[in-house]
């Protein structure tokens, strides 16, 4: 990462306007640390006088020092955004209080150990538990804040594995939701504490028993998804909550998959795509599977 000075400053009073909300004793360990250089050669020396035609840069690894593997799969990065594969079942970020693990909490640490405490990692959006497939993670807050103005400008496609089989190939699904004493979603009537939920759905396979879906929403409402799978009559696979009743292994077959938006720095339109998970179509017990 180059950094411009537009004036005569030290090097720690450049890296600090930089890195906004790190203190100064942060700054100086990062120096120190050996991953800063200045045209083209590293510096540990704080006070050192910057031009305004010196190249800085900022590579967060000493030199011979490679980067250690993330924790997930990542899809796309750059020094704004972060796409990762979430797997079945684990939160995507901890309840408040909360001692267990989460998506959020090991992609805080991996970025804060190769930053030496600078870098992090903001959430943007969530997907349930037991889902898996694209999350996306802002690299400052701004740029969450952009991502979030302009959320209903991107594209969110899911595979889900259905019980039985819907009675039209494609349609749309549009109910009003709320949420129980017990945290579970249902369906009602149009009231000032519900929630519509559009979801659009198209299918794709039809495998014994069950049919393959490609499912596109329109409205982000919690378990939007499997409520309303459910209320057509084809819950999704494994999933017990909203009426599944397969005898089957209890991994719920919803996946993220597809993901299209505009960049909230570079405004380029960009496409983030994920395979199905490994025992997507296990149905039974003795690992018999069904070939895609």
């Amino acid at each position: 990462m180059n950094i411009s000075a537009t004036k005569v400053t030290s090097l720690i009073g450049l890296l600090t306007e930089e890195f906004k909300g790190s203190s100064k004793s942060s700054v100086k360990k990062i120096i120190l640390h050996g991953t800063v250089s200045v045209n083209g050669k590293i510096i540990t020396n704080p006070s050192i006088i910057i031009n305004p035609r010196d190249v800085v840069t900022y590579s967060k690894f000493k030199p011979g020092k490679t980067r250690p593997a993330p924790p997930l799969k990542v899809l796309y990065e750059d020094d704004y955004l972060l796409f990762v594969e979430k797997p079945a079942g684990i939160l995507t970020y901890g309840e408040k209080g909360s001692e267990g693990t989460s998506v959020y909490k090991k992609l805080l640490e991996y970025f804060q150990e190769i930053s030496n405490g600078h870098d992090r990692v903001y959430v943007v959006h969530r997907l349930d538990r037991e889902v898996s497939g694209i999350l996306l993670f802002a690299k400052s807050v701004e740029v969450q804040e952009k991502i979030k103005e302009g959320w209903k400008e991107n594209e969110k496609k899911y595979f889900a594995l259905v019980e039985g089989k819907p009675a039209e190939k494609e349609g749309i699904i549009k109910s009003w939701l709320k949420e129980n004493s017990a945290f579970k979603m249902y369906t009602t009537y149009e009231s000032s504490d519900a929630k519509l939920a559009i979801t659009r759905y198209r299918e794709v396979k039809e495998i014994p028993g069950h049919t393959l879906l490609e499912i596109t929403l329109e409205t982000g409402r919690k378990n939007q998804i499997r409520v309303q799978l459910a209320e057509i009559g084809c819950p999704i696979t494994g999933d017990r909550k909203y009426g599944s009743i397969d005898p089957f292994k209890r991994q719920i077959r919803l996946h993220a998959f597809h993901f299209t938006f505009n960049h909230p720095v570079t405004g380029e339109r960009m496409i983030i795509e994920s395979k199905l998970p490994p025992g997507f179509f296990t149905l039974k017990a003795k690992d018999e599977r069904y070939k895609t």
